[in-house]
C-alpha cells in the first residue's frame, strides 16, 4: 500500500523560518515539551541553523506514525537533535506530537502506540533523508567575527585581495577560528625572513564555511611584516612560493 504523504499531520512552514521560530513552533504544539531537558533547550539559544528531515512512517487501518528529525547548528560548531513523533492513536484519532531530546526515549514512547504488529501486509517502512547540516570543520567562537573579518581585508595590502563580494558575505558572520597552518615555501628562504599562513574560518548564519588565508611575511625592502589575503589556501601558499623564489 502506498503512505498517504498528503495526508499526513506534519504540516512545512509555508515560508522559511529562523532556527528560534522553527524550535518555537515545536514546542508549541507538542504535549510533552514540558519535560524536555534545560540544559538542551538553553543550548539552542545559539542557534544559527537548522534542518528537519522524515525519519521513518508507518501506516496501518487508518492510524500513522511518523518520526522527523529536527537538528540546529549552534555557533561553537556543535549540533542538537530533537526526535518529533507525530501519530493520532490517541482517542477521537487526533493528531498527537511529541518531543524527544533522546532516540533511546522516541523508541521507546513509539513502542507504546495501539499499533497493528508489522507484517509486509500492512507496514510500509519509509526512510527519507533530506540535505543533512554537514559537520563543522571547526569549532567557532561567537566573539564579533563580523569586524574580524573586515579587519583582517583591511590591512591586507595585496592587491589580489578578496572582492568586494567576499566581504560583504563575511559582514554576516556568526563566529570565526583562527589556526595556523604550517609548511614553509618550498624553496630555500633567506636567513632573517620569515613566513606564517593563518586560516581565518568563518560561520555563516545558513551553517556555510568560509575561510580567508593570510600570509605574514617579512619579504619587503625594509624588512617590515606585510599581511597578504587570499580567498583560498593555494592561492596563500602560491604568493609565499613566488615571494621564497624572489628572495632566494
Amino acid at each position: 500500500m502506498s503512505v498517504p504523504y498528503e495526508t499526513a499531520a506534519y504540516e512545512p512552514a509555508e515560508s522559511p523560518e529562523s532556527p528560534e521560530e522553527h524550535l518555537a513552533r515545536l514546542l508549541g504544539r507538542a504535549l510533552n515539551s514540558f519535560e524536555l531537558p534545560d540544559e538542551v533547550l538553553g543550548r539552542l539559544d545559539c542557534a544559527l541553523a537548522h534542518d528537519s528531515s522524515l525519519h521513518s512512517a508507518h501506516h496501518s487501518a487508518g492510524l500513522h506514525r511518523e518520526t522527523y528529525r529536527h537538528t540546529w547548528l549552534l555557533a561553537d560548531g556543535s549540533a542538537v537533535t530533537l526526535w518529533e513523533l507525530v501519530h493520532n492513536t490517541a482517542p477521537g484519532g487526533e493528531a498527537q506530537h511529541e518531543l524527544y531530546s533522546d532516540d533511546e526515549e522516541l523508541h521507546a514512547a513509539t513502542a507504546r502506540l495501539p499499533l497493528p504488529p508489522e507484517t509486509p501486509d500492512f507496514e510500509l517502512p519509509v526512510l527519507l533523508q533530506l540535505s543533512a547540516i554537514p559537520e563543522p570543520r571547526h569549532v567557532y567562537a561567537p566573539e564579533d567575527s563580523a569586524d574580524h573579518a573586515r579587519r583582517l581585508l583591511r590591512r591586507a595590502e595585496n592587491p589580489d585581495r578578496p572582492d568586494a563580494e567576499l566581504a560583504a558575505l563575511l559582514a554576516t558572520a556568526a563566529g570565526h577560528q583562527i589556526t595556523q597552518a604550517f609548511g614553509r615555501p618550498g624553496r630555500t628562504v633567506r636567513a632573517g625572513l620569515s613566513y606564517a599562513l593563518y586560516e581565518h574560518a568563518f560561520l555563516l548564519p545558513d551553517g556555510r564555511e568560509v575561510s580567508l588565508w593570510e600570509v605574514e611575511h617579512t619579504a619587503t625592502p625594509d624588512g617590515r611584516h606585510m599581511c597578504e589575503v587570499y580567498a583560498t589556501e593555494a592561492a596563500a601558499r602560491g604568493a609565499m612560493e613566488r615571494r621564497a623564489a624572489r628572495q632566494a
